[in-house]
């Protein structure tokens, strides 16, 4: 990735309000999500970063979404979450590229979906991967708990879909949420024991 100003690799995990399996990833995404709006909560954990000379491994940052009922016609809430861990370079650095004003997969979304922005938290961000389970808390804005669909293949890996247009990755591993809850950005959501909808994979991202 030479001459790229900012690269980021790790892991990322998400859990949206939607049924599963949400409709807006297999429609590029064009199709109604189940709800009038969709909530999307997503969190990345670098396992190697940087910004210039600024040094991100082992950081994280959020992304929380509402859209209306079709994601592509645009105008979304936007928020991000930095890794309170972060010195004030990272910090700084984090910031501009989770908002979107560092380019890349966050620039896209700002230029093209978003019309209120509500800014950057500091937070402390759980990250736990432990199998097909997945799970996060960041205090005073959103926590959930996913699983991976397990495939009756016995191969202990989950159902893919791939070749999707999702910033993330183009292939995502298929779960379902025992809990997402939003107390942050104005938002509020609770859902348990519903089955909605989640997706993880890895993620390479720069500009």
């Amino acid at each position: 990735m030479a001459g790229k100003t900012w690269e980021l690799s790790g892991e990322y995990m998400e859990s949206c309000n939607c049924d599963y399996l949400c409709p807006c990833i297999f429609t590029n995404p064009q199709g109604e999500a189940t709800h009038e709006n969709c909530v999307a909560l997503m969190v990345y954990r670098i396992d190697r970063g940087r910004h210039g000379d600024v040094v991100l491994d082992g950081l994280k940052f959020a992304l929380v979404i509402r859209s209306g009922r079709i994601m592509s016609d645009g105008g979304w809430v936007f928020g991000c979450v930095v890794d309170a861990k972060a010195n004030d370079a990272q910090r700084r650095a984090l910031s501009d590229i989770a908002s979107g004003q560092a380019g890349g997969p966050p620039k896209m979304i700002r230029d093209n979906l978003v019309s209120d922005f509500r800014g950057v938290e500091f937070r402390d961000i759980a990250f736990t991967a432990d199998g097909l389970r997945r799970a996060t808390d960041i205090p005073g804005i959103f926590a959930f708990e996913i699983e991976g669909v397990a495939s009756r293949n016995r191969s202990g890996e989950p159902f893919y879909i791939d070749n999707t247009a999702h910033p993330a990755n183009r292939r995502l591993a298929l779960a379902r949420s025992r809990k997402t809850e939003v107390q942050g950005f104005g938002l509020a959501l609770s859902l348990a024991g519903k089955g909605n909808n989640g997706h993880f994979a890895p993620f390479t991202w720069g500009a």
